[in-house]
Order: C-alpha cells, then sequence, then structure tokens
C-alpha cells in the first residue's frame, strides 16, 4: 500500500492533492492514503479563522472550505491529526474523530483507526506543561488564553493511549517526540537548524509526552511535523524480555508546504490484502474510551491519572478480550467508519463576505451518534453543562492582536526549571513584531529514561536518504536537490547492511532530481522571518 505522509499542511489542500497525483503519474502506482501531521486548518468560514491561534494578517481562508462545501471531493482518503494552528472550534466538535468533509476524516483529540488492515494512531496538538494536567475546559467563544491552551497535550490522552497493548503500525504526532533526534543524523539537524543546538544539547527539544508514547507503543513508523524541517531517525527499542524480538521505529518528520521544502513523502507499508478498503475503527481503542469514559474532566482543575499508589480502586484501563467483544456486540461487529458526514457550519463564500459571523459551541451529530454507539460522554455536551452551571469558559474572543496571558509553570510530572533558552529561528515568518507566538517548554532535562540504542552520528549518517524517494513536485512547488547523500543506518547500527523498510525493499540512497524546467531564482525575495524560541523557557506563548 502506497503511503503519503504530509508535514505541517497549512490549509494548502489543493497543493498537497496536485502534487499527489504528479507524484501518482510518475510513480510505480496510485496513493491509496494520505497522512497529514497537523496544522491541517480545517476552516470553513470567517468565524474559524478567528478561532486560529495566529495574527489576523495570516489568517487566510485557504482551500478547504471547497472540500467542505462539496465543491470538491478529495481525491485520496485523508487522515490527520490536530497542530497548534487550527480552526480549533471546528475540530472541538469531534473529540472523538470523524469527517471534516467527505473522505477527510479527523484523529479527533487521541484515536486509533484500520485501513487496509494496516493500524494507525495519532494524538493532536503540542505539549506544553502548565496546561498538561488540566481537563478540557476550553470552548468557544476563545479567550486569549484558550485560543491557546485548546491545542495543548493532556494528559488524559496519553494515559488512554498507554492503555494499548496490541501492536502499532503507524503513529502521528504533531512536535517531535523528546529525544528522538539522538537517533539520527543530529550533526546534519543542527547544519540546518543550528538554532536547535541548546535545546538538543541539553535534551528539552520536543514533548516528553510523545517520548513516553513512543517507548510504550514502539510503532513500525511514527511521523511528525511542526519544526519544519525534515529529519529522519532510526530507534531501536530494548526489550525488557530475551524471548521478544527487537523492535524498531522509523521516525520521520517532514516541512510545511510550501516550494522548495520537503514536505511530502511517500512510503510502501505492508497492508493486509484480505482486509476491507474502507475506514474501520480499532476494537481495542473503542473498548478504552468505554473504560476511561468516567475519567473525563471538564474543568481547569489540575489532575493525575489513576496509578498503582494504593490511592485508586483502578489504574488498569487497559482492554480485555471481555470488554472487547462487548463493544464489538454493541457495534454489531461492524466496525466500519460510517460515511456520515454532514455540514454543521455555513461555508465561507467568496462573493458575501461576512466578516462578523457569529462563533457558536456546537454538538456535532457525528459525536453524537458515536457516543450513543458506544454508550460514552460527548465532552462537549458536559462542557455546554458546566458552562451554564458554573461559567467555566471564557466570556470573550481573543482580539485581533491576540496577547497571550498563559499562567506560569504548574508541578508537572515531568522535572523541569525555568533556565531560559532563545532559540531564533529565521526560517519561520514572524508571526508578529511585538508578541512572541511560541510553544514553551522550560528547560530541564526529561525524567523519561528510555532504554532504547542511541545510533552514533556516523552510523545514522544521512539516514533521511531512505525516506527520499519522493519530491516530486508540480512545477509551482518544485523542490531542490539539497538533501545530503550516505549510508543508511541498519537495523543493528552498522552501516555495512541496508534496513528494510518493510515492504521487502533495502534503504539505498535515491539520486534526486529537480523534475521541472524552472531554475532557482538567482535572488530571492527576503521575507523578514524568526520562529521565536521554539521550546522556549522563558515565553508562553505558542508558535510554529
Amino acid at each position: 500500500m502506497r503511503v503519503a505522509v504530509a508535514g505541517c499542511c497549512h490549509g494548502e489542500l489543493d497543493k498537497i492533492y496536485e502534487t499527489l497525483a504528479l507524484a501518482e503519474r510518475r510513480g510505480p502506482g496510485p496513493i491509496d492514503l494520505l497522512l497529514c501531521c497537523g496544522d491541517f486548518q480545517a476552516v470553513r468560514n470567517e468565524a474559524d479563522l478567528r478561532c486560529m491561534a495566529v495574527p489576523p494578517k495570516y489568517r487566510h481562508m485557504q482551500t478547504f472550505y471547497r472540500y467542505y462545501s462539496g465543491e470538491k471531493k478529495a481525491p485520496v482518503l485523508t487522515i490527520f491529526i490536530g497542530g497548534n494552528h487550527e480552526a480549533s472550534n471546528h475540530l472541538q466538535e469531534l473529540p472523538y474523530g470523524g469527517w471534516v468533509a467527505p473522505n477527510i476524516y479527523y484523529l479527533g483529540l487521541a484515536g486509533v483507526v484500520k485501513y487496509r488492515g494496516v493500524r494507525i494512531g495519532g494524538i493532536s496538538g503540542i505539549f506544553k506543561s502548565h496546561d498538561y494536567r488540566k481537563g478540557h475546559f476550553e470552548c468557544p467563544p476563545y479567550n486569549a488564553a484558550t485560543i491557546r491552551s485548546i491545542y495543548h497535550v493532556r494528559n488524559i490522552e496519553v494515559y488512554k493511549l498507554k492503555q494499548l497493548k496490541q501492536p502499532m503500525d503507524i503513529f502521528l504526532s504533531h512536535d517531535w517526540p523528546r529525544s528522538i533526534y539522538h537517533y539520527g543524523n543530529k550533526k546534519q539537524l543542527l547544519k540546518t537548524k543550528s538554532f536547535f543546538r541548546q535545546e538538543v544539547e541539553n535534551n528539552t527539544l520536543g514533548s516528553p509526552a510523545a517520548s513516553e508514547l513512543l517507548e510504550h507503543l514502539k510503532p513500525t513508523y511514527w511521523f511528525s511535523a511542526h519544526l519544519h524541517v525534515k529529519f529522519a531517525a532510526l530507534m531501536q527499542h530494548q526489550t525488557m524480555d530475551k524471548g521478544q524480538s527487537t523492535r524498531a521505529t522509523k521516525f520521520l518528520a517532514l516541512d510545511k508546504c510550501l516550494p522548495h521544502r520537503d514536505f511530502l513523502q511517500v512510503i510502501e507499508v505492508e497492508h493486509d490484502p484480505s482486509a476491507p478498503d474502507y475506514l474501520e475503527y480499532d476494537a481495542e481503542w473503542l473498548t478504552i474510551l468505554r473504560a476511561t469514559n468516567d475519567l473525563i474532566n471538564v474543568t481547569e482543575r489540575l489532575w493525575n491519572m489513576p496509578e498503582n499508589n494504593g490511592l485508586h480502586t483502578r489504574w488498569d484501563y487497559s482492554a480485555t478480550k471481555e470488554a472487547i467483544n462487548e463493544v464489538l456486540e454493541k457495534l454489531n461487529h461492524d466496525l466500519k467508519v460510517p460515511n456520515n458526514f454532514s455540514i454543521t457550519a455555513a461555508c465561507y463564500d467568496p462573493s458575501k463576505p461576512q466578516t462578523q459571523m457569529q462563533l457558536v459551541h456546537r454538538i456535532n451529530p457525528q459525536t453524537t451518534e458515536f457516543c450513543a454507539q458506544l454508550g460514552i460522554t460527548d465532552i462537549n455536551v458536559r462542557l455546554q453543562k458546566a458552562k451554564e452551571d458554573q461559567h467555566l469558559c471564557g466570556d470573550y474572543e481573543g482580539q485581533d492582536d491576540v496577547e497571550g496571558n498563559d499562567s506560569g509553570e504548574e508541578p508537572s510530572e515531568y522535572n523541569t526549571d525555568t533556565s531560559a533558552l532563545s532559540s531564533i529561528n529565521p526560517d519561520e515568518i514572524m508571526l508578529d513584531e511585538e508578541e512572541e507566538y511560541d510553544d514553551s517548554i522550560v528547560s530541564a532535562q526529561s525524567d523519561l529514561n528510555i532504554p532504547s540504542v542511541e545510533l552514533s552520528s556516523e552510523q545514522a549518517s544521512d539516514f533521511s536518504a531512505s525516506f527520499s524517494d519522493i519530491r516530486i513536485l508540480p512545477s509551482s512547488m518544485t523542490v531542490s536537490s539539497d538533501d545530503t547523500s550516505g549510508s543508511p543506518v541498519c537495523k543493528e547500527g552498522n552501516s555495512g547492511d541496508p534496513v528494510d523498510l518493510g515492504d521487502g525493499k533495502d534503504l539505498t540512497t535515491v539520486p534526486l532530481k529537480r523534475l521541472s524546467d524552472e531554475h532557482e531564482p538567482e535572488q530571492r525575495k527576503k521575507i523578514k522571518r524568526r520562529n521565536q524560541a521554539i521550546y522556549a523557557a522563558v515565553d508562553d506563548n505558542d508558535t510554529a
């Protein structure tokens, strides 16, 4: 099965699908599935634009609304997770996942599905320690703080994913798992993004929660975006039992959808030929959702997940065979995801702009149907009741020039301190001249001791060459051949033997070509750019 993976989409669906069409014409066959690693921007109208945590000058309608309205249809099944620049009010309607348009499926706050027998999981948002232990208390209209906190990862989603026991084929996250950069060509990464050096050396770049999931799930593939750079790594997981076979995760981060950028990759993934060619729910995941339903928290109160410390009557919510069978009975043994997309908000009309469109906290019929079928609670129903009873949600929208007023760091299960890091990223468009819109993760050594084998820089020499088979773009999106050459890394860390991608093919260096008659312009327009301390400590604003 040919699977395409995209980095930060930024609403550029037309360009992404155009690129896929060209790849199909020039490649060995059709693309079966598209996976998007966040910043998807499923913007339906002007109200959705106001829910994106970016300054007004970067709020562009892009092209998603055409797929939402039915004017266009996605040519390939598309599955995506949320990032930190999203129409948060739209995605909030689907906390357990659902269709945002025909053939375009959102995985939810966290989710697991199957397609052609391939198990695909993901978690939306980015990590921020002071929101990590809060409940999902935000709802529209958002204020200057909640427009950012809405997309911060919460411990409940990580806890649910850690209940999974069955093997994972592919996992998606927006921000990188912390420490993953030690398992690839770190030297090349720092050559490309020198402003990451201090965070890499201090082991503070990336999400500790995602790192925890990486060690628990040990998926075959892990795809990320967020940092706007292509980077590949091979992480070998140590086995606890001698009888277990060694497992390895092939990690790949991709850039954003822009000309001359590595935003797309096509890989061959083994699948079950007898499995149905439609999207399916995952029975184990549904069982875990049902088991953890009572753990829903819609308050801003900090809380910890149940653990075996003598304070909780239950701490293991993993799925038993009996519980899975019970869920299958409730679904009549039909795991097919229903094609029940429906329009829940007015669609943007270029001929009739509505700048004052009212922002409403909606209950999506897809979520209502899903919750009723599974016997679980719609978070948004609980939120609306809480809002009526206790007025928990913000009562005003963020101003045009959104200013962050996030609270200071709260105690977290991750060791942190407040030493400052300031990584200026000249590659990123400056979001605002006066405010920094960056996610902050305070500098400290992570307390996550990942028992994995680290590759030396020589062994990891340009592992990204193994993910270089597709950079085929239409003429408007041509990229340059700037990947360095090198030998792929083998599973045992030796450079002599190639790594098997899982499709029977070796990871070999693929020569890259500019597939266009267009030439690189001698001078590019200079744009003032910065990334304003990605994962910096001093500021509590979000970026990338």
